[in-house]
């Protein structure tokens, strides 16, 4: 899982095709097949593998009773760190999943995605106006990406961490006052 996990990674899965795969795993095709299935049913493995050990931890993350802008800022910037940590494995793997020309795969990781989604939808509406919150958290989910994005370009970490605080400035006159 690793090995693969480590390909679709780095390179994504419409890149990554089943010799390359074999060759990897050191196997033939039809152990791969015999074993997963399917490549994409090694790649929702790899993906759901990627969850559960690296994602960001949103829900961590957003229980702080600190402002929210500063939870907020907290997240961009943890992403930054996080998506730049392994030289070998840059941005979020099932943000970047999302963009697959196979819609499978992207629908895989689009719903791997939403729990996330979904969680800095709540946390923002819980301080703003159904409309601001909507336009606040579309914010950061874009800003996410796009950190997940350069990252993936090889933006050097410090960079991404000055670029999320910088994002997060556009945050202060969202939200009441401290």
């Amino acid at each position: 899982m690793e090995i693969a996990q480590a390909l679709f990674h780095a390179r994504g899965y419409d890149a990554v095709g089943i010799a390359e795969l074999t060759h990897a795993l050191d196997i033939v095709p039809p152990s791969l097949y015999a074993a997963y299935g399917s490549k994409l049913a090694l790649f929702e493995r790899t993906l759901q593998r990627y969850a559960e050990q690296n994602a960001l931890p949103l829900e961590q993350l957003l229980a702080s009773d600190a402002h929210p802008v500063d939870v907020l800022t907290n997240v961009l910037v943890e992403a930054a760190r996080q998506y730049t940590q392994d030289v070998a494995r840059r941005g979020c793997m099932v943000t970047e999943a999302m963009r697959a020309d196979d819609p499978q795969a992207a629908a895989a990781a689009a719903a791997l995605a939403e729990p996330g989604i979904a969680a800095i939808r709540t946390y923002v509406r819980k301080f703003l106006s159904p409309s601001k919150a909507e336009r606040v958290a579309d914010y950061m989910l874009l800003t996410l990406r796009g950190i997940s994005s350069y990252a993936c370009l090889g933006t050097s970490q410090a960079k991404l961490v000055n670029c999320a605080k910088v994002a997060a400035h556009a945050l202060d006159g969202e939200f009441p006052a401290r």
